[in-house]
């Protein structure tokens, strides 16, 4: 199938749910972008800065960039002019500088809290507690150009459905109780990111808002030329 076709799949896929395709970009080129563009994809997710940075100048104004990879806070400077979303913000330190670089450039910035769901180590994020005391600290309180939107978290790398499951409604409870506590009243905090090209159908039913689809898109990534 093609890039056109995959995406039309996708869009009859999550029609009548709560559920955006986030189109993930990482290793693949514009000329790939754009056939998905074309397609009807307004929502790319891509995984570094360097190639975020890159990108972007290359393709319609009006694509809503998410940054879904680990983001170190000296590299918030080069996406804050453009960046609609920052799926994976992990520390207090992380939201004080895209804060700042969104004043910079006269700009409210748009994040999820990234948690920590999976069984694999290497994966980036928050506990419950560490998002809790965030939120509840003097420092939070004072940002003035970044708005929490919701929650992000990436499953652990299996076929088990009910680990997956279970991964996924313990993402949607921190999002509930997230809401509940601290967001009450604010109607952006709506997002729950979680479910890639193997899982995203489970992460539906789960309810997610955002899945971030590559490979099921554009087929394998290409590593070699890089």
């Amino acid at each position: 199938m093609s890039i056109a076709d995959n995406i039309r799949h996708f869009e009859q896929e999550l029609a009548g749910t709560n559920c955006r395709l986030v189109v993930v970009t990482k290793t693949h080129p514009v000329e790939k972008l754009q056939e998905a563009y074309t397609a009807g994809a307004r929502l790319f997710g891509e995984n570094k800065v360097q190639e975020l940075v890159a990108k972007q100048p290359e393709l319609p104004a009006d694509i809503e960039w998410h940054l879904i990879g680990h983001l170190q806070t000296n590299k918030v400077k080069y996406i804050a002019p453009f960046v609609h979303t920052i799926q994976s913000i992990d520390s207090l330190k992380l939201l004080q500088e895209i804060d700042k670089q969104a004043i910079k450039n006269n700009r409210v910035l748009n994040g999820l809290l990234q948690f920590h769901i999976a069984e694999e180590e290497t994966k980036f994020g928050l506990s419950l507690s560490e998002a809790e005391e965030i939120l509840q600290s003097e420092a939070f309180r004072a940002l003035r150009n970044v708005q929490l939107t919701g929650v992000m978290g990436v499953a652990t790398n299996t076929d088990d459905e009910s680990q997956l499951r279970r991964e996924f409604r313990e993402l949607r409870s921190y999002f509930d109780l997230l809401k509940s506590r601290y967001f009450a009243d604010q109607l952006a905090f709506r997002e729950i990111s979680m479910g890639m090209s193997a899982d995203y159908a489970l992460a539906i039913e789960e309810g997610s808002t955002l899945i971030r689809v590559g490979s099921a898109i554009f087929g394998a990534r290409n590593y070699g030329t890089h």
